[in-house]
């Protein structure tokens, strides 16, 4: 093989590797978006039971653009947490957090609590 032929394979193969790299990390990166926008809900753990009214709902939300709880619009921190305190029914309590990603895509978690007031005990 001459020179210039080598010299050609080797630029041609150093291209492919390039374009192959960055469609990897187009990939890579985009893998967030393709999948929609997730709710991690961190505490209180679903089926809990407390003896006071007042919890605090923690947990972050991933490729998110719209977070609500319980019918009202919250906000996440720039680390995508999101942290709200809630007063609880005596009894029985269903919280649900719904949210959604700038492309219309949305998903929905709900917890399932008890809070048993001194009335019921």
């Amino acid at each position: 093989m001459s020179r210039n032929k080598t010299a050609l394979i080797a630029k041609a193969a150093a291209g492919i590797i390039v374009v192959m790299v960055v469609i990897g990390y187009a990939i890579f990166n985009s893998r967030l978006f393709i999948e929609g926008p997730r709710i991690i809900i961190e505490s209180p753990q679903n089926g809990g039971v407390f003896d006071a009214p007042l919890i605090k709902i923690t947990g972050k939300a991933l490729n998110i653009s719209y977070l609500e709880l319980d019918g009202r619009q919250i906000y996440t921190e720039e680390n995508y947490s999101f942290s709200e305190s809630l007063l609880l029914h005596p009894g029985y309590n269903i919280i649900q957090l719904v949210a959604k990603d700038k492309f219309g895509r949305g998903t929905e978690e709900s917890l399932q609590l008890m809070y048993l007031d001194q009335i019921y005990q």
